[in-house]
């Protein structure tokens, strides 16, 4: 059966968040859940597209909407206008990520005790700051997200494996993040990867991105590349691997 699709609604406090739902009906019982959090520019196409994705490899997908009522920006200077008071204000983007983690678990279609999230851009520091909550949750994977940490969550134990695909020449997150944040995963116990792609810049899964001034390039290599790690990893932390046997 084809891959079926819906608005999902939720709350957070007074404000709605409209999020997009995939799944496959065909599907027996339960399946694991995984969140799909958007770039700076708003819950769109693209971000649906990868839900269904998602949905196509088993799981149910949620498209999260970050910004309310399914705000989607025009471009830079109204997608910077979007997320800035989430960036301000960290406690808020943690708390409408966690509306999403905890809308996705109360379906009956979802198995609430696998589930992950991924993330670009923008949503890679969504997903990145989901795990540093020390959330319920089994794994997080950030595509090119930004790195920041929070400054709110010191102490807290890092319950999700943590996944970051990473362009090594991202000017938006420099080595030197990618190596703080390596310690601050450690320090939060995390069970934690980085995959570094070089000669790739920021937003390298958008093909879209057409920018190199801007430091914002598409890859085909590294976007393949980096949609497979995800796979073997969701596989890994959602119990959904097919391993091969040993050898004898």
């Amino acid at each position: 059966m084809a891959i079926q699709t819906r608005q999902l609604d939720y709350k957070d406090g007074s404000q709605t968040l409209c999020g997009q739902l995939a799944w496959d009906p065909s599907s027996d019982g339960p399946s694991p859940g995984v969140l799909v959090v958007h770039t700076w520019a708003g819950c769109g196409e693209f971000e649906r597209g990868k839900a269904i994705d998602l949905a196509r490899l088993g799981y149910v997908a949620l498209a999260v909407d970050m910004y309310g009522d399914g705000v989607v920006g025009g471009g830079p200077e109204e997608n910077a206008r979007l997320m800035a008071p989430l960036l301000e204000d960290r406690a808020l983007l943690q708390r409408r990520v966690l509306r999403a983690l905890e809308a996705l678990k109360s379906l009956q279609r979802v198995d609430a005790s696998r589930t992950a999230a991924i993330g670009f851009c923008f949503g890679g520091l969504c997903v990145l700051d989901l795990a540093r909550t020390g959330a319920e949750c089994q794994g997080a994977v950030s595509f090119h997200g930004l790195l920041d940490p929070p400054g709110n969550l010191e102490g807290v134990r890092i319950r999700a494996s943590v996944l970051v695909l990473h362009g090594w020449d991202d000017p938006m997150a420099l080595p030197e993040s990618v190596a703080a944040l390596g310690a601050e995963l450690t320090v939060g116990g995390a069970d934690w990867q980085v995959h570094a792609y070089g000669g790739t810049m920021h937003a390298f899964t958008n093909p879209k991105a057409s920018s190199p001034q801007n430091g914002t390039v598409y890859s085909a290599r590294a976007d393949s590349r980096s949609w497979e790690a995800m796979r073997n990893f969701l596989g890994e932390a959602l119990g959904t691997a097919r391993r091969a046997p040993l050898p004898a």
